[in-house]
């Protein structure tokens, strides 16, 4: 666990480059399935196993052991254009990347059993937060009056980040009367991460502000019910607790090592419904607020009580419709739309591209058998273009008024594929 909470505290203390195309750095990509929708009623829908990733009580709904297993292939497109900051000797440029991020792959796993009508258990494996970038090219010094002097790029905020998380969640449900289910969760979560920043600045050579190479582990959990008028008629509710990472580690900041690690993550709260209009077409929708307003600071202790970083971040929803269409029995059609609202506030920052982001989605089913079926899932996601000012402790060195404000213009977008595989027993 000391080694997770390493690698998350390095991304926020130097606002990693969020590729999870998500609020922050969250991650949509528990299923082919939900990624086909938009995740509209995912969290009520029961269609296969991957239910699991969104609410525990949906267990309910199983009459017979299922299993899904599936890969997402996220091709983030994350672009730092046009950096400079203003200064005495004019405006001195640094560049821009146009892919900061790695495309991705992401497994998920989901297995369901249904002891008898009122028991059912599950277990799970799938990722609720990630990021993957490098904006190592910018940290080159920036050449001025005519070529003959150098001057700092601001290497405090440039580097690679490298970050994956997986849930190991065990779940089950309980089904109390023909309308009412419930479900909790215990997640055991698995992280990895390298994280470099620094850079040569002239006249001190090269600069070295974090380097971080680290796994662990960490626990949280999730409650959930549903609510059935009927078998075309129903909702559900869930509440998945994120943990607040305190661990003993190290990790080198400045060239300091602490002991103590301290940081929140945030809660994800969502509602979700789903109702069967006719025998072929089915509407559903989701609402979900993931509590990033809970990621106030990121401290450290031992040998001192250090803040590393203040946050102003906000409370992040999204909202998402969809509809599912029965073609015959060998094909189910499924669209989306999403609404995801950024999370940055009164703080921006160069290396987390955040902003509302739009997504449109479509997926299909095709049944192999009574038993057998493959999801089929693809998710254009589109950002929107930031400008913003982001405050160096580097550039503050060079002549002028304004030159600690690094100015930057950002987007993220990314386009995301995805299959699954269904079994019933």
């Amino acid at each position: 666990m000391k080694n997770f909470n390493k690698t998350l505290l390095a991304i926020a203390v130097t606002l990693a480059s969020s590729q999870a195309m998500a609020a922050g750095f969250q991650l949509n990509s528990q299923s082919a399935t939900g990624i086909g929708r938009a995740f509209a009623g995912d969290a009520v829908i029961a269609d296969n196993a991957s239910v699991l990733a969104r609410n525990p009580a949906a267990m309910a709904l199983f009459d017979e052991k299922q299993l899904s297993m599936g890969l997402v292939y996220a091709d983030v497109q994350v672009q730092v254009s046009d950096v400079y900051i203003n200064s005495d000797f004019g405006e001195i440029h640094y560049g821009g990347v146009d892919d900061a991020a790695e495309a991705k792959i992401i497994p998920n796993f989901y297995y369901i059993n249904p002891v008898n009508d009122k028991f059912a258990y599950g277990i799970a494996m799938f990722s609720n937060f990630g990021t993957g970038t490098d904006t190592s090219d910018l940290s080159s010094p920036a050449s001025i009056l005519g070529g003959a002097a150098q001057v700092p790029a601001p290497v405090d905020l440039l580097g690679k980040t490298e970050v994956s998380t997986y849930n190991l969640n065990f779940s089950a449900s309980y089904r109390f009367n023909d309308h009412f289910s419930v479900g909790a969760g215990v997640d055991i979560i698995y992280g990895t991460g390298v994280l470099t920043r620094g850079g040569e600045v002239p006249g001190a050579g090269q600069l070295d502000l974090v380097d971080v190479d680290a796994t662990g582990v960490a626990f949280g959990g999730i409650l959930g019910a549903v609510y059935e008028i009927n078998a075309d008629h129903r909702f559900g509710i869930s509440y998945r607790f994120s943990p607040e990472f305190t661990a003993d580690g190290t990790v080198n900041y400045l060239g300091q090592d602490y002991q103590e690690i301290n940081i929140p993550l945030p809660d994800i709260f969502q509602v979700a419904g789903f109702h069967q209009l006719t025998d072929k077409f089915a509407f559903h929708y989701t609402a979900q607020l993931t509590t990033w307003g809970d990621f106030d600071e990121i401290s450290v202790s031992d040998p001192a009580d250090v803040q590393l970083k203040h946050y102003a971040w906000d409370d992040s929803w999204l909202f998402s419709i969809g509809g599912t269409y029965t073609l015959n029995d060998t094909w189910t059609l499924r669209a989306g739309y999403m609404r995801d609202q950024g999370v940055v506030g009164e703080i921006s920052s160069i290396s987390i591209p955040d902003s509302d982001r739009q997504w449109y989605t479509a997926g299909a089913t095709y049944n192999l058998s009574k038993h057998t079926s493959l999801d089929f899932g693809l998710a254009f996601v589109l950002g929107e273009d930031v400008d913003l000012i982001e405050m160096s402790g580097i550039t503050s060195s060079i002549p002028g008024a304004d030159s600690s404000m690094v100015h930057a213009s950002t987007r993220s977008d990314a386009t995301y594929f995805s299959m699954q595989y269904n079994y019933k027993f």
